[in-house]
């Protein structure tokens, strides 16, 4: 028996069982409440869904979770020290859609549609002025799956890219940096930030009144990753003062986004519900189902997050 444990809706839970169910004909998944206590006594592994903390410790033969999220930061964060290891989903289809996300949305702020939008409501014709691909300069915040994936993507749309991660990557084609040094020097040459960095301690609030500064003037952001990367305050002063010029946001402090936030109305700031890059209960069922045979085969565990670094 393996429970499935998350704090969303009863229908989106019940929705996940039956995915899962299909993908796993010889295993028996079925929500926690349905478990009795003899069978949560012998879990070995769950899958899990932004779980909660005290659902897991209800399971004492707990030897690893598989989220069926790539984030599992607020999962980290409220289990201190866990006895199991956590395994987060690695959907090649997640980092192909997340980087159709990224073109997307840059191309929506290179050839200036913001800009069009506010002409049109003013009923103003004024073309802008035309800037080649090759000369929009775009910064990857974050360089794993997803944020490699986004990059050469960008690359083979003819954009000049270069990205940053806390360690030291080399990725063919894209000007990689590392470290505070290289953070600075990346938002100082990007006309376009792209934002796909964990959510850690080290990343929470990084872009902030100091490292925005860095940017330069008129320059826009995409925030693909988790709201607490971006102080709001400090974003909102830069946009109000026009040292920016937009912000897409599909992620936020607190979501849904609260009716009375100044990022609804705002001009220069694009809203978007979180969608980027949603998760397909069959692809991730299916990914999940293979890490889980492979398990029962061997006794192995995927390879886990390591909750120092929080990913």
């Amino acid at each position: 028996m393996i429970p499935f444990i998350s704090r969303s809706g009863l229908a989106e839970q019940v929705a996940w069982v039956e995915a899962l169910s299909k993908a796993m004909p010889n295993e028996e998944i079925a929500l926690l409440s349905e478990l009795t206590e003899e069978q949560k006594q012998e879990c070995d592994v769950a899958i899990v869904a932004n779980p909660d903390p005290q659902d897991l410790l209800a399971l004492p033969a707990l030897r690893w979770v598989h989220s069926v999220w790539a984030g599992v930061e607020r999962m980290v964060q409220e289990l201190s020290s866990p006895t199991f290891s956590i395994v987060r989903l690695v959907d090649p289809n997640l980092a192909a859609t997340m980087s159709e996300a990224v073109l997307a949305w840059t191309l929506f702020l290179h050839r200036d549609m913001p800009t069009y939008a506010q002409q049109q409501r003013k009923k103003q014709w004024l073309g802008q002025p035309m800037v080649f691909s090759k000369d929009r300069r775009i910064g990857i915040l974050g360089l794993g799956e997803l944020g490699k994936f986004s990059a050469l993507r960008l690359a083979n749309n003819g954009f000049s890219v270069a990205g940053w991660s806390r360690s030291e990557k080399v990725i063919d084609g894209i000007s990689c940096f590392h470290g505070e040094n290289g953070l600075i020097s990346l938002l100082s040459q990007s006309d376009i930030i792209v934002c796909l960095l964990p959510l850690t301690a080290q990343t929470k609030g990084i872009l902030n009144s100091e490292t925005l500064a860095h940017l330069p003037v008129g320059a826009s952001i995409i925030n693909f990753a988790r709201g607490p990367i971006i102080n709001d305050d400090a974003l909102l002063e830069r946009l109000d003062s026009d040292a920016l010029s937009h912000a897409v946001l599909d992620v936020f402090m607190h979501e849904p986004l609260p009716e009375e936030h100044r990022y609804w109305e705002h001009s220069s700031v694009t809203v978007l519900p979180h969608i980027s890059a949603p998760t397909s209960p069959a692809s991730a069922s299916s990914i999940v189902a293979k890490n889980i045979s492979h398990y029962r085969l061997t006794a192995e565990i995927p390879s886990a997050v390591d909750p120092v670094l929080g990913y």
